[in-house]
């Protein structure tokens, strides 16, 4: 996939290093990104056993537009199910990017589009 062809936010992506247990490779350089991913409801990892990789997961594309440096970027945001990501989709919203059971990247949503927020 080259881009997102309807994103539904942007948001500042920060990627897990190596030494954290991100990925041993670094960030993708694919042009758009895709995985799974959670959002940080509050209190999960407190409820849910083996939490966020047993908690409901929205495929994700991601799509960086710019290096912030320190291991962020700013991102095109969008997911193959629009509809299960909505409504938990808002100004602030914390998502973590998964691969399997590991957390790759934080992803802070800085805005919404074509949406209420």
């Amino acid at each position: 996939m080259e881009k997102i062809e309807t994103p539904l936010a942007e948001a500042v992506v920060r990627w897990v290093t190596a030494e954290e247990g991100g990925r041993k490779s670094g960030p993708p350089t694919a042009p758009v990104y895709m995985a799974t991913s959670v959002f940080v409801l509050g209190g999960d990892a407190e409820l849910q056993p083996g939490w966020p990789a047993s908690a409901t997961q929205l495929s994700i594309l991601l799509q960086p537009v710019e290096l912030l440096g320190d291991g962020r970027s700013r991102c095109l945001v969008g997911f193959l199910v629009p509809e299960l990501a909505l409504p938990n989709l808002h100004v602030g919203a914390e998502i973590l990017v998964l691969e399997g059971p590991r957390t790759v990247a934080s992803a802070r949503i800085e805005d919404v589009f074509g949406h209420d927020s």
